[in-house]
């Protein structure tokens, strides 16, 4: 049986512990006026396109490495052009997803996004997708929509799906 004392002691602990982590963290982090780490979320997009876009993206390897790297560089451009609001949620949540210990107990991913295999990746963003709770379900829906905004703004995608592109304004 615990004792009061044990359970005390255990929670002044871990207590410490998560605020050395979050200090830790927090020390490491990107200035305020750009909150977001890019490599970090670019690291994190270059992992998770392949997957979002399977069945939209070339098949053969040289032409989709090159859509998947089209797409992370449009995700980057479009974080940066986020109101400073939104890029501070944005920096929380890849600082989630990218931070070992929360990344394991977020998605179940022991390896960091680039390391892992496809399967692995798919799986995490079906366990965000599909959670029973409304934070990890918005994580999903703000990845598929930065992934699938930035890949169908690319004339790559428009030739694919048959878009013509926009209307030429010249008379």
């Amino acid at each position: 049986m615990i004792t009061r004392r044990t359970f005390l002691v255990t929670g002044a602990a871990g207590t410490a512990a998560l605020l050395a982590a979050y200090w830790g963290h927090r020390a490491t982090s990107t200035p305020a006026d750009h909150p977001i780490d890019r490599a970090s979320a670019s690291s994190v997009i270059a992992a998770i396109a392949p997957i979002m876009l399977d069945g939209a993206l070339p098949e053969a390897s040289l032409d989709r490495e090159r859509a998947v790297s089209a797409t992370v560089q449009r995700v980057d451009a479009a974080l940066i052009a986020l109101s400073l609001p939104t890029q501070h949620e944005l920096a929380q949540m890849f600082a989630l997803l990218t931070w070992a210990p929360a990344r394991l107990a977020v998605t179940g991913l022991s390896r960091p996004w680039p390391e892992s295999r496809p399967e692995a990746v798919r799986e995490a963003l079906a366990g965000l997708r599909d959670s029973p709770l409304a934070l990890k379900r918005s994580a999903y829906a703000a990845l598929h929509q930065l992934v699938l905004g930035a890949w169908y703004a690319g004339e790559e995608a428009w030739t694919r799906i048959g878009y013509p592109g926009p209307p030429s304004l010249a008379s």
